[in-house]
């Protein structure tokens, strides 16, 4: 369904190092970076699409966050959602929800929720049980 997610950052060293680390623990892998651009994509373990994708703006006004946005990651365990939230505060990010089981949303709905460094609303989760 989603070719790519673009999400807009204005310090492309402190975007990339919490990004990275947070991609990481949810086992994508780098695609591309490039600070000069400056951008960087990360992409599933298995197969090409979609990307997730860093960078700077392209009409070169500074990146603002919207009101209501959210990008949700999908994490492969519960451990792993527990290990991006905890990589994303420690690289700059600031808790907007502890990981929790969520069950209003349904049964097995285990996420956290995180903003960037620039404001960015994010939340990782596994839909799977235990």
């Amino acid at each position: 369904m989603l070719s790519h997610v673009y999400v807009g950052i204005n310090d492309f060293e402190p975007a990339f190092a919490f990004y990275h680390a947070v991609m990481t623990d949810l086992g994508t892998r780098l695609r591309f970076s490039d600070a000069a651009k400056p951008w960087a994509a990360w992409q599933p373990a298995e197969g090409a699409r979609p990307l997730f994708i860093i960078g700077k703006p392209y009409d070169g006004q500074p990146a603002t966050c919207g009101n209501g946005q959210m990008v949700a990651l999908m994490a492969p365990t519960r451990a792993a959602v527990d290990r991006a939230h905890a990589s994303a505060l420690a690289h700059g990010g600031t808790c907007e929800g502890a990981p929790a089981l969520r069950p209003h949303y349904h049964a097995n709905y285990y996420g956290a929720y995180f903003r960037d460094p620039d404001g960015n609303k994010l939340c990782v989760v596994c839909h799977d049980a235990g």
